[in-house]
């Protein structure tokens, strides 16, 4: 009918629609992506609600875990719980989803690496900012360097010519964004001289949350593979 995209099915594990060739993925693919956008969302929201109850809160020069130092911050529970939520969601969706990303090393390194970046997350909220400097700085860098790199990593492999490709440039893009701000970020931390340090951190944080929003869009819509229903004999 016009007005509505052409679909069609191929025989094994393929469909196409509107000419783009996508595979039938199984139920924990939507199930995963799912989660996490849904990290992601919830995450943002809590630091948007944590910032306004926030007196004089900066996002050039405050940083991310401000929101959740528990001596300054008004709702720090409610940052603290909200970055665990979200590794606790994005490591879970990422293995659920697994199947739906290109598949192949960069697959195994680069979903790895997220994976590593989601389990970081959660300690990051355990231990805040002023409870445990030490362990929330490790964890913070274990965020933000295997999430860059993952990005990289898992964009390489969205090879051209299947319904990756779209998303090859703005995966490696964001995850060199993540990386470049990082390895400004680091050293001038060292010696005290970073620039807007909230912005700059939140130019290393923001790649990967977008990542997050908007594979989650994609393998959402990647079509689930049927059911095979056998009759029953009579």
């Amino acid at each position: 009918m016009a007005g509505r995209r052409a679909t069609a099915d191929f025989p094994g594990n393929l469909s196409i629609v509107s000419g783009i060739v996508r595979p039938f993925v199984p139920g924990s693919v939507r199930v995963g992506a799912w989660m996490i956008g849904l990290g992601a969302v919830q995450f943002i929201v809590a630091m948007a609600v944590v910032q306004l109850r926030y007196a004089h809160y900066s996002l050039l020069t405050n940083y991310i875990s401000d929101l959740g130092n528990t001596s300054t911050s008004p709702l720090h529970e409610v940052f603290n719980v909200s970055i665990i939520v979200l590794g606790v969601l994005a490591f879970v969706g990422i293995l659920g989803a697994w199947g739906g990303f290109p598949s192949g090393g960069s697959r195994i390194l680069g979903l790895g690496l997220l994976l590593l970046a989601s389990v970081a997350a959660i300690f990051v909220g355990i231990f805040p900012e002023n409870v445990n400097p030490t362990v929330h700085g490790i964890a913070s860098l274990a965020v933000f360097g295997p999430g860059g790199v993952g990005l990289v990593v898992v964009g390489s492999g969205m090879r051209a010519g299947t319904h990756w490709s779209s998303y090859r440039l703005f995966t490696m893009v964001l995850g060199a964004v993540t990386l470049l701000s990082l390895l400004y970020y680091a050293p001038t931390q060292a010696t005290n001289t970073t620039f807007d340090p909230g912005l700059i951190e939140r130019l290393i944080v923001a790649p990967i949350l977008l990542f997050a929003l908007g594979i989650a869009v994609h393998l959402a819509r990647l079509p689930v593979r049927p059911r095979i229903r056998i009759p029953k004999r009579a």
